[in-house]
């Protein structure tokens, strides 16, 4: 895992683009402003590391295809918290989203707070398929804090452990461009 500092500059730009858009078009569990704000954020950032413009939003839905590196799709997931993240911490996916084709996944956290993006990992999505947990809606999970929550939509979990460790941007490069 690495972590990258988030410009404010990028937060304001991110933000700018939800009073015009809706990045949520599933036909269910879209996202609260926040939601999508942090995927947004998580998204920006990865595409910063790669050299990539920025997103206008003006080319409608990706369909689950955030960039394209080395000829391989990518979905940036991102997850909002409050906390450092931890090799032992969870990545959340909502089952209604496995229907998106892309060919890897890059998880990372966004630290609300101290507004920083930490790259958790990346994974080809037929290892994804492999190594997932299933959940079903209406599901208890507990956090490693013990606290607990509802699942409100079919879930998928995957820890950070089971994710292609990445050290730096270069390793994360080098690791996609080896695929």
């Amino acid at each position: 895992m690495f972590t990258v500092a988030v410009k404010n500059s990028l937060i304001s730009h991110c933000e700018s683009l939800l009073e015009t858009h809706n990045f949520g078009h599933r036909y269910t569990a879209n996202g609260t402003k926040e939601q999508q704000l942090t995927g947004i954020i998580g998204q920006c950032v990865v595409m910063s590391l790669f050299g990539l413009e920025k997103i206008t939003g003006n080319s409608g839905f990706d369909n689950g295809v955030d960039l394209i590196v080395n000829n391989k799709t990518i979905d940036v997931k991102t997850m909002g918290r409050t906390t450092h993240v931890k090799p032992n911490y969870t990545n959340n996916f909502l089952k209604l989203q496995d229907y998106f084709k892309p060919d890897i996944y890059i998880f990372c956290s966004y630290h609300k707070r101290k507004k920083i993006v930490t790259i958790c990992g990346w994974i080809t999505k037929q290892a994804f398929i492999k190594k997932r947990r299933f959940y079903p809606k209406g599901s208890i999970r507990t956090r490693n804090d013990k606290t607990t929550f509802k699942t409100f939509a079919d879930l998928y979990e995957i820890d950070n452990k089971d994710l292609n460790d990445v050290k730096n941007f270069n390793d994360l490069k080098t690791q996609i461009y080896r695929l």
